[in-house]
């Protein structure tokens, strides 16, 4: 097909040929759409919500028998602390009588307290920890 734009002094287009000034002779239906009359934005998706999951204290407590030296290690290999925190909150339990070891999703928590319950019973120490909600 070839298309051909209507020069002046001819009547009609020849057989075959499209005029470019009426679309609609072409067998469209409608003109088509300008960017303008399109929806405006950029098409996107809204992702529902997710909730985060509860966070978990887990607290260790202070007794008469457990070492100080003891909790420092536990609070170092169990719970990733450093010398210098852990020893902070190894005082803190000490004359607080609680300290919170660190915060963890519920799994996570339960996790840790029942490490440090198998380290004291292998140490014959009665340290003893909990969970607890944030």
């Amino acid at each position: 097909m070839v298309l051909q734009a209507p020069v002046e002094g001819r009547e009609k287009p020849e057989c075959g040929s499209v005029n470019l000034l009426h679309p609609r002779a072409a067998g469209e239906s409608e003109p088509p759409r300008r960017d303008e009359e399109r929806e405006s934005g950029v098409a996107t998706r809204t992702r529902p919500k997710v909730a985060r999951p509860d966070r978990y204290k887990v607290l260790l407590f202070n007794d008469d028998y457990t070492p100080m030296e003891f909790v420092v290690t536990i609070l170092e290999k169990i719970f990733g602390k450093g010398p210098s925190e852990a020893t902070q909150i190894m005082l803190a339990i000490h004359r607080g009588g609680v300290g919170v070891a660190g915060v963890y999703v519920l799994e996570v928590a339960e996790t840790k307290v029942a490490r440090v319950h198998q380290a004291a019973q292998e140490r014959g120490y009665p340290l003893r920890a909990g969970v607890e909600k944030e």
